[in-house]
């Protein structure tokens, strides 16, 4: 398999520490996606939606775990019922606003990431795809909520 950056995500975040952990946290955090120069086209139609989710690597990981503590509680938890980065492939993904596109940069809002991270895609958000009726959210049901407020440490880094 072989997966190579597209394009390069910016932010006003150029360390991991105190970084929010999650875009709805990031409510109002300005940022820009480049992408390379010969991929503009695929761009195209791209404008008509309101939020696009982007797969990126973690590029600051240097290790993996399978089990871990969350940032939203204090029990360890396996890696794959977490969004931890310690991920066997350390690849996130995150709904960001999309503000508008200008050639090859796509202005985004919510923007949790850090700076000069290598992006791997980005597919439309469509809630009717995206967001099902019914869900369960395993631990986090009896965790205290604080996705909004909780920033980051150097726990993953």
């Amino acid at each position: 398999m072989q997966i190579r950056p597209i394009g390069v995500i910016h932010s006003p975040f150029n360390n991991i520490a105190e970084m929010p952990i999650q875009p709805s946290g990031a409510q109002g955090v300005a940022g820009k996606i480049e992408i390379d120069s010969d991929l503009v086209e695929g761009l195209k139609d791209l404008e008509g939606f309101s939020h696009i989710i982007v797969l990126y690597q973690f590029h600051q990981v240097t290790r993996t775990e399978l089990s871990v503590t969350p940032f939203l509680d204090a029990t360890a938890h396996g890696i794959f019922a977490t969004r931890a980065p310690t991920r066997p492939n350390p690849i996130g993904l995150s709904v960001l606003a999309l503000k508008s596109i200008s050639a090859n940069v796509l202005n985004v809002g919510n923007v949790d990431i850090l700076d000069g991270t290598p992006l791997l895609d980005i597919k439309p958000y469509v809630p009717e795809f995206d967001h099902p009726a019914e869900v369960r959210i395993g631990w986090l049901q009896k965790s205290p909520q604080g996705s909004q407020t909780k920033r980051s440490d150097e726990r993953f880094a």
